[in-house]
């Protein structure tokens, strides 16, 4: 009797730790923000482009929700700074490029995750201090771990300067950098699951930025003697994410994982595409989108600089091959991710949850909002007023162009103009 009441305790006390295990995992979620580097809406095939094959990233879509409606700021910087700190860079003193305000380094996204009893890592672009400057940012601003290039201090794919926790990881530099930030990622969730912990990943990819930067001779090129083509890089972009959801698959851990796909701007004009001496010889980058050649638009306001695609795959929550027209931009992320863990921030933040528009349910924000040198807009799915006072209709079949409304305004477009206009005086009186 003893030893079946035994045997009974412990196979309950096993039961129970499942279930809790089970629970927790539920309410504690394991998120990946993966944010690629100059890809526009037009550049997947899911949204229609036509250029490049995104077989994984389409495979990715399927499996969760498609935003139609998401915009960040035209160049990378900035998003960044929305992104990590939930709020517009106008609010926060317009950061100088490569640097984040240091009274908000303990009041990030990742901060609020570790909170919540998350393990953080970022891997792949910082871009927010030059780490031989300054080893310990990513450390101060929430980050257990990371892995990432020297920006603006070496190269970041072929034979590239690596920095992993606050020192140069000499042996990456005879590996192809998007591997590296790949495999570290992978590395990591390991760790994590050992530990029993749920972790937040920042997959800030080096792909498909060009390999510009400030060193005094070009960086090594690929193999073929040049550089990655855009078309390349994009591929390239797609096997790694096909890699990690694979890498995911093989470990369980994908039916309880938020696996968030976006990008940081648009496609560029133009990308280095091979050293002639120490100069750097540039090609103009044209993607096919629905039947059309555009150009890319990086650093524009429009629709080519700020438009950009989300995918949403959380394969337990999230009903497969769905789309949701809710405006969601750069700042949000924070707020879903204070939704998500459940913890209780005391930070003032620009940002909404997107977390209902995930679900099927109304989404919390009715406009966006994007900023470049001083100039910034306001929007919705079919309008746009600018700082100016320039009221635009975005045009739906034409990708990137904006027809000025100047009078004469139908129902429609009085009743967008003043929700717009409430918005901007909201903005203009922060």
């Amino acid at each position: 009797m003893k030893k079946n009441s035994l045997v009974f305790i412990i196979l309950f006390l096993f039961v129970s730790v499942l279930f809790r295990a089970s629970v927790h995992a539920k309410e504690k979620p394991n998120v990946i923000f993966i944010m690629a580097d100059d890809v526009g809406y037009e550049a997947l095939g899911c949204y229609g482009g036509e250029s490049y094959p995104t077989v994984h990233l389409n495979a990715l879509a399927k499996s969760g929700i498609q935003a139609m409606h998401c915009y960040s700021m035209p160049v990378c910087h900035p998003t960044r700074v929305a992104f990590l700190s939930g709020k517009y860079p106008r609010h926060v003193g317009s950061p100088k490029w490569g640097s984040f305000p240091v009274g908000l380094e303990k009041q990030t996204i990742a901060h609020v995750m570790k909170e919540a009893g998350y393990m953080t890592v970022v891997t792949g672009k910082w871009q927010l201090a030059l780490l031989k400057d300054d080893p310990r940012q990513p450390h101060r601003m929430g980050f257990d771990e990371y892995c990432v290039f020297g920006w603006h201090e070496g190269p970041r794919y072929y034979e590239p300067m690596i920095y992993e926790n606050g020192v140069v990881n000499r042996d990456a530099n005879k590996e192809f950098g998007p591997n590296v930030y790949r495999e570290y990622l992978e590395s990591f969730i390991s760790k994590s699951v050992k530990k029993e912990k749920p972790f937040f990943a920042f997959y800030s990819m080096s792909l498909c930025h060009d390999v510009t930067d400030d060193l005094s001779q070009p960086v090594p090129v690929s193999p073929s003697g040049k550089y990655l083509t855009y078309a390349e890089m994009v591929s390239e972009m797609d096997r790694q994410i096909g890699l990690l959801m694979r890498y995911l698959e093989k470990r369980g851990l994908r039916d309880n994982t938020m696996l968030v796909f976006t990008t940081d701007n648009g496609t560029p004009k133009q990308v280095v595409s091979y050293p002639e001496g120490d100069k750097l010889i540039r090609s103009p980058v044209f993607s096919k989108y629905n039947g059309k050649s555009i150009q890319g638009g990086k650093g524009n306001l429009d629709d080519t600089g700020t438009r950009v695609p989300l995918i949403v795959s959380w394969p337990s929550v999230i009903t497969p091959g769905s789309r949701t027209d809710a405006m969601i931009d750069m700042t949000d992320f924070f707020a879903t991710s204070v939704e998500l863990s459940k913890v209780k921030s005391i930070y003032a933040i620009d940002g909404l949850s997107f977390m209902p528009a995930l679900m099927g349910k109304e989404p919390k924000r009715t406009w966006a909002y994007s900023e470049r040198k001083g100039r910034w807009w306001v929007r919705d799915q079919y309008f746009k007023l600018y700082d100016d006072g320039k009221f635009v209709e975005v045009s739906d079949s034409e990708f990137g162009m904006e027809f000025e409304i100047k009078s004469n305004r139908s129902a429609k477009q009085q009743a967008a103009f003043k929700k717009l206009q409430k918005a901007q005086h909201r903005m203009a009186s922060h």
